[in-house]
């Protein structure tokens, strides 16, 4: 038995046998050619770009009806790199200069580029080798003619182990072939991830070595909601992980029953439950999950599945439809939280050494003018289709608040002087999400129409840990009497100025924490929408007056150990055959 810890990025339990994928790399012949062949060779290249570029489009709008434009996007640079002139003419002057075949120079030149984005150290670099590693493996085999891969051919179901995954090997995943997959390496944003979540297969990555370590056939168990990868499981664990899956899955029938049902304790008071949201299409698993609207609406996806720069209209497009799915509901669109491992870096000449102190989010709009106003232009635009509101990201000083305003405002009196309708009564709020923005949110609050505390960044920066550093990842923890008393004086500030205050965090759709959120003082979560039926069990079983009592007893802990056995314990009381039972631990 071999028990593995990774990333779990797409939830559910899945027990079958292993069908490892060998690396990306693959042998390709080498020979010389004559000058008169240059023409032939020259003819192959091209074809083999085209034929790759058809099976593109085939993929993108396969994955666009089954997945939505969203997901499709991811191919729409993958088809964009392959027309990309900077890529190809190099090919062909590789194959005329050196005489060599174009399987050669096809190999050598992707080869180069993947070089180029790995060797940047930077998680968004690494999933644009991946990218560009998928798109080597698909011209060579038109060239080699390998136009069919083992995955096309599996003849029962399987788990998949691989180093790494492409998205499109992802994308054509058959549902009823593939169980779910284990890789050694990604992340929770990459395009696969991203891919794995949209298909509902269960995934874990960041294994390390699973793939070193196993071999075809090999019995596997793969925890999507722990992120656990068990490698030749005795029987007593399968008979586990078996009776785990089944009382899961009656669970989560339960909760589907009170989707419909209000999301309100049991003495009365109502508990506002959004949706966190990266594309319009999820607006459909907010509601089918009982959300009250969305309450954050992370735009920067827009240029990560791109193969370029979204326009006015692109952004406009994304939030119109999103508002109509809506159908009335509210919707929270954050401003762009670019930077750290994300777009920006990969666009520098010299990615910054620390990104995540660096330029990024607010700071990164502030000082690209031009881009922020692009969206704030689309948004506006928007804002006359249904209830909206702004939220700017990683405010850490006033002035920040104050120049982005006067942008907006310079942006609605543009948009009025072209004619183009746009609502003036747009409330604009901050995530609360550095130190300093909550020690001063007493200020803050007299500028804003809101706050949601975004405590995925306020943990990590509280406790100075990067929680995707397996080396400190232990220390990362919402339930630090340290940050709890950063929330505590943010809720009062906003108390005090009379605006509401909500939380987007990650701890905002985890059961633990629910009744001390709610005695806290918090009325509004956002949370991922698959766990709005579960959150909403958790209120409908408590009180105001037990929860309030619980976050009393809490702020007398000086441990976060003390603080999380509390929390179970008192979870276990609520619900001691499920809830408290077993998600708690």
């Amino acid at each position: 038995m071999l028990l593995i810890r990774g990333i779990a990025v797409s939830p559910g339990i899945v027990i079958g046998r292993a069908f490892l994928l060998g690396e990306v790399e693959q042998h390709v012949p080498h020979r010389s050619i004559q000058p008169a062949d240059l023409p032939v060779e020259l003819g192959r290249l091209d074809a083999a770009l085209s034929a790759a570029i058809d099976d593109l489009v085939a993929l993108r709008d396969r994955t666009n009806t089954q997945l939505g434009s969203e997901a499709a996007k991811i191919f729409e640079f993958h088809i964009g790199l392959l027309k990309d002139r900077t890529l190809i003419t190099p090919m062909r002057k590789r194959i005329e200069q050196q005489l060599v075949n174009a399987e050669v120079a096809v190999a050598e030149q992707f080869k180069q580029l993947v070089g180029q984005f790995q060797a940047m150290g930077n998680e968004m670099f690494r999933q644009k080798a991946n990218d560009v590693i998928d798109l080597d493996r698909r011209v060579l085999g038109k060239l080699m003619g390998e136009s069919e891969g083992r995955l096309s051919k599996l003849a029962e179901p399987v788990i998949i182990v691989a180093h790494e995954l492409t998205p499109s090997q992802t994308a054509g995943m058959d549902r009823k072939k593939v169980l779910g997959f284990a890789t050694d390496l990604g992340g929770r944003t990459s395009h696969t991830s991203i891919v794995a979540r949209a298909l509902d297969i269960p995934a874990v990555v960041g294994c390390q070595k699973l793939s070193h370590s196993i071999e075809d056939g090999d019995l596997l168990i793969v925890d999507g909601d722990t992120g656990v990868v068990v490698a030749k499981p005795d029987e007593n664990q399968v008979s586990q992980y078996r009776l785990q899956q089944e009382k899961y899955s009656e669970f989560r029938a339960s909760l589907r029953e009170l989707c419909k049902l209000p999301a309100e304790t049991t003495d009365g008071t109502r508990i506002r439950l959004l949706g966190n949201i990266e594309f319009p299409h999820e607006v459909e698993s907010v509601l089918a999950n009982g959300g009250d609207g969305v309450g954050l609406y992370r735009t920067e996806f827009l240029f990560l599945t791109a193969a370029h720069e979204p326009s006015e209209e692109d952004h406009y497009r994304a939030y119109a439809k999103t508002i109509e799915l809506l159908g009335g509901k509210p919707l929270t669109i954050r401003t762009l939280d670019l930077g750290a491992d994300k777009y920006t870096q990969q666009r520098a000449i010299e990615p910054e050494r620390n990104p995540f102190l660096g330029l990024r989010s607010i700071r990164y709009c502030l000082q690209n003018k031009g881009i922020f106003k692009t969206q704030l232009r689309a948004i506006m635009r928007a804002s006359v289709h249904g209830p909206v509101k702004v939220m700017f990201p990683l405010v850490s000083t006033v002035m920040e608040l104050r120049e982005a305003k006067l942008i907006l405002r310079d942006v609605i009196e543009e948009l009025d002087e072209e004619g183009i309708p746009c609502r003036h009564d747009v409330p604009i709020g901050i995530m609360v999400e550095v130190p300093s923005a909550a020690l001063m949110a007493r200020t803050l609050a007299a500028e804003s129409a809101f706050f949601s505390i975004g405590t995925n960044d306020l943990i990590q920066y509280t406790l100075a840990v990067d929680r995707g550093n397996e080396k400190v990842a232990h220390l990362y923890t919402g339930a630090s009497p340290a940050v709890l008393q950063l929330v505590k004086s943010v809720l009062r500030a906003g108390r005090r100025a009379r605006i509401d205050v909500s939380i987007c965090g990650e701890i905002a759709g985890e059961a633990l924490y629910t009744m001390l959120l709610i005695g806290l003082g918090f009325r509004s979560l956002s949370l991922v929408p698959s766990q709005i039926p579960l959150i909403k069990r958790v209120i409908r079983a408590v009180d105001i007056a037990n929860c309030e009592r619980l976050a009393r007893k809490v702020g007398s802990f000086d441990s976060e150990r003390q603080v999380l056995n509390y929390l179970r314990d008192e979870l276990r009381k609520v619900d001691p055959g499920n809830i408290g039972g077993w998600l708690a631990e």
